[in-house]
């Protein structure tokens, strides 16, 4: 009986947790533009290296690289109740970084899919 308490409180606290999470909207280059120009106040985020940031970057992109040990504390700083936009190189990181985003309570998040690498695709512009 002990058991079953003890996995329903669990299977609970997972499902309680799940649900704390925000969705992630994924945009293609066009919509992620138009999106981030509709929206009041807006955080944009490339989550690449330094080095990367430095051979071209969206404007006004701040730069917190999601394979950083402080990554968590420095976007933990950013207020929560605003629009949140991230990119990275292809996707990949950008997704890991919209998912810990999501996980710290950030109520918009918008990922830009397939990166920087699609916006160059769609020459959109870039700043250095």
């Amino acid at each position: 009986m002990k058991l079953i308490q003890f996995f329903t409180g669990l299977l609970f606290s997972t499902l309680s947790f799940l649900s704390q999470a925000q969705p992630v909207e994924k945009l293609d280059p066009q919509s992620f533009d138009k999106k981030f120009k509709d929206v009041k106040d807006p955080i944009l985020i490339d989550v690449r290296t330094p080095e990367e940031y430095a051979q071209g970057h969206l404007a006004n992109a701040g730069m917190i690289d999601v394979t950083s040990s402080d990554f968590e504390a420095r976007v933990s700083k950013l207020d929560k109740s605003k629009p949140v936009f991230v990119y990275g190189k292809a996707g990949i990181r950008s997704n890991k970084a919209a998912n810990i985003l999501s996980r710290l309570g950030f109520k918009e998040i918008y990922d830009l899919s397939g990166g920087i690498t699609a916006w160059r695709e769609e020459k959109k512009p870039l700043i250095k």
